[in-house]
């Protein structure tokens, strides 16, 4: 922001060329890189729209994740414990890992059913 100026004031002469601003209400943004991808969690996402254009503007929570790394959530991992019945929060992670994410997979090798 500029120094000295009331964010009314700001907002009136952004107004008067053109500029318009607004908030946008987001849970999540990924950004999907060649190598990696760049995870925000919790954003704030303003979009400014100017000449004919928009622009965001995000700020949160970040994370990067290696193309080809399986994102394993909480939740999965809790699932598979549940379904699985085991404890064991580091064996449902692995299983998940080696399922690929794949959750009544991971379930299956970890109750032993897989032939």
């Amino acid at each position: 922001m500029m120094p000295n100026i009331d964010p009314r004031q700001l907002k009136s002469m952004m107004d008067r060329m053109g500029i318009r601003s607004s908030e946008i209400d987001a849970e999540r943004v990924v950004i999907e890189g060649k190598e990696k991808n760049i995870i925000i969690e919790e954003p704030q996402v303003t979009m400014i729209e100017a000449q004919g254009s928009r622009t965001f503007q995000i700020s949160g929570r970040i994370s990067e994740v290696e193309k080809g790394a399986i994102e394993i959530s909480e939740e999965d991992v809790s699932m598979v414990m549940e379904q699985a019945g085991i404890s064991d929060k580091e064996a449902a992670r692995k299983a998940l890992e080696e399922s690929n994410g794949n959750i009544a997979e991971a379930i299956i090798k970890l109750r032993g059913e897989d032939s």
